[in-house]
């Protein structure tokens, strides 16, 4: 059974990562937001390509705003692997084998809708062979782009804001040596 966006929790986290407790969804990104974790997947094709998806319109918050493949929260009590996993196969139709690759902390502020998304964000990467089919109220539009479009400002569309952090980190992962 799938909750509805208003009654979703999200765990609240201090800025170590360590569970405070949990809030409903959109509680937490009411100005000034409440920090809570969540997690960036991105994928790449063999070429290097990344995959980026252009959020919903009807998205709470930065609609039609170009992310990683897939972002989301865990629920309370799942693994980050396990929701991350799920989120890519619900939203896109795609199942991959995922790696952890770094985390950060953002704070940024919808200028459509005002919400505030306040996030210890976990990132992890993976490859894909697949062509994404998105769930349409979850993704405008998908496109594969190779990163240093990204990184160097030439990509044309609006970037969501945590979409470089999680990709700096994820190339970082991705330039080195398997441990």
């Amino acid at each position: 059974m799938q909750t509805t966006q208003s009654t979703q929790s999200v765990v609240l986290v201090d800025e170590h990562g360590e569970v405070l407790g949990h809030a409903e969804k959109l509680d937490a990104h009411q100005p000034p937001g409440q920090l809570h974790l969540a997690f960036s997947v991105l994928l790449y094709r063999d070429d290097g390509a990344l995959l980026l998806q252009q959020r919903a319109a009807g998205k709470y918050h930065f609609p039609l705003n170009w992310a990683n493949a897939c972002c989301s929260h865990p629920r309370e009590d799942e693994d980050l692997l396990v929701a991350a996993t799920s989120r890519l196969k619900e939203e896109l139709g795609i199942s991959a084998e995922l790696e952890w690759a770094g985390s950060f902390v953002y704070r940024a502020s919808c200028p459509v809708t005002g919400l505030v998304e306040y996030e210890f964000d976990h990132v992890f990467i993976g490859i894909t062979r697949s062509e994404p089919r998105p769930d349409p109220l979850e993704v405008a539009a998908t496109c594969f782009v190779q990163p240093g479009a990204l990184l160097d400002g030439t990509f044309p569309g609006v970037l969501a804001p945590w979409l470089l952090p999680a990709l700096e980190i994820a190339e970082r992962r991705r330039s080195s040596p398997s441990s």
